[in-house]
């Protein structure tokens, strides 16, 4: 019996691609490598770009949403870098006491309170969770 091993790409992201045996766990593999690939390490200047809503679904296109925690810690350091503030500026403007409080936001998995997401939104009124819960 021949075996046929799917392969899949992130259109959005160079590099981010992998294999599986079956669709279940091709599936299974695209979410856990773009979940990894968005997971920058925190001195990285580099910088995942945000989804491309233009592209479409199609049987060979399929949409992969990231993990809502691993979304929202990528879209505050997104914001961050994208308006050129260091994490200190940002837990200053935001009102932390500390600047651990908010790596805590920018680390691979947060689990923010209303609060905090309010804190967000007002140091990032651009911020919006759509993409995050998408």
């Amino acid at each position: 019996m021949l075996h046929k091993r799917g392969i899949a790409r992130c259109l959005e992201l160079d590099g981010c691609f992998t294999e599986g045996d079956s669709k279940e766990e091709l599936l299974a593999n695209m979410k856990e490598a773009l979940n990894l690939y968005v997971q920058e390490p925190e001195s990285s200047a580099d910088l995942a770009n945000l989804p491309d809503v233009s592209i479409r679904k199609s049987k060979y296109v399929v949409e992969v949403p990231l993990d809502p925690s691993v979304a929202f810690s990528f879209l505050v350091r997104y914001h961050r870098i994208q308006h050129g503030w260091t994490q200190e500026q940002v837990a200053e403007k935001m009102g932390f006491d500390n600047i651990y409080s908010y790596q805590r936001l920018e680390s691979k998995k947060c689990n923010p309170t209303l609060k905090v997401i309010s804190m967000v939104k007002m140091a990032f009124p651009e911020f919006s969770l759509d993409i995050a819960l998408a």
